[in-house]
């Protein structure tokens, strides 16, 4: 594929990503479904899949609630991407880049927020006055600001190419990069905290322990342990549904008794 196509690509890739997050939400801007599309893109889809792995990690546990603003991990993952494959450098080198930029979109996105609340206000005036029209050209404006905090950044890195990358990696101090790439390891290991804390680990301690074996002790891959979680979450559901089909059968029998003796 042509160099300019890719980076045309690349660049609708993070548009259109960040249109699907504000709006119908198929891909909702996870790492692992963006590296996907970029490992398609630039051909290399071991490499996305990788840096997109690593960023959907960092990214477990994390939540834009009430409005707050989060690192935006899936357009690291498409910077990411795209310096790796482009430039030849290592997956560290590439997340060392990428994710940089995922803190970017950060003050982006709070300026961006604030930019569109005036737009929010001048939607609302048209509404009162019944210009509703109007009011749907100002709403449209919204998504637009947020599609051109994604072109900028990724417009920059891809059309600069090579030259942008080494002019970052020589403004970046060495221990920042060493520590980027620590905070790499350990941003993962946080994630997966945070997910267990959150979900009812001590409820399904056993299925925790089984899968921690399979994947340490027996080296099963992960495919292998999810098709395993899925059946055993399948078995599950059925007999919990199996078990509130017969107490909801108990209760009518009941009833239908009851109705019968009081005759």
């Amino acid at each position: 594929m042509p160099d300019l196509l890719q980076n045309i690509l690349i660049i609708l890739l993070a548009v259109i990503m960040t249109l699907d997050v504000q709006g119908i939400a198929v891909m909702t801007g996870f790492p692992a479904i963006i590296g996907l599309f970029a490992g398609l893109i630039m051909g290399d889809m071991q490499t996305a899949m990788v840096i997109a792995g690593t960023f959907q990690l960092m990214n477990l546990g994390v939540a834009g609630l009430g409005g707050s603003s989060v690192p935006d991990y899936g357009l690291a993952t498409i910077i990411g991407t795209f310096v790796a494959v482009r430039a030849g450098v290592g997956t560290g080198t590439a997340l060392a880049v990428g994710l940089p930029v995922g803190m970017l979109a950060i003050q982006l996105d709070v300026l961006v927020k604030m930019v569109n609340t005036a737009f929010a206000m001048k939607a609302k005036e048209a509404a009162n006055a019944g210009h509703f029209k109007k009011m749907n050209l100002w709403l449209c404006v919204g998504p637009m600001c947020f599609a051109l905090k994604q072109i900028i950044p990724t417009t920059i890195m891809v059309f600069f190419g090579t030259d942008a990358v080494e002019l970052i990696l020589k403004v970046i101090p060495k221990w920042m990069t060493e520590g980027l790439n620590i905070a790499g390891g350990m941003l993962p290991v946080v994630g997966v905290a945070l997910l267990l804390h959150y979900m009812p680990a001590k409820k399904y301690l056993t299925f925790l322990v089984a899968g921690f074996v399979f994947s340490a002790y027996l080296n099963l891959p992960v495919l292998a342990i999810g098709l395993l979680g899925f059946s055993a979450a399948y078995f599950i559901f059925n007999v919990e549904m199996n078990k509130a089909a017969t107490v909801t059968s108990g209760t009518i029998n009941t009833q239908v008794e009851g109705d019968d003796y009081d005759e």
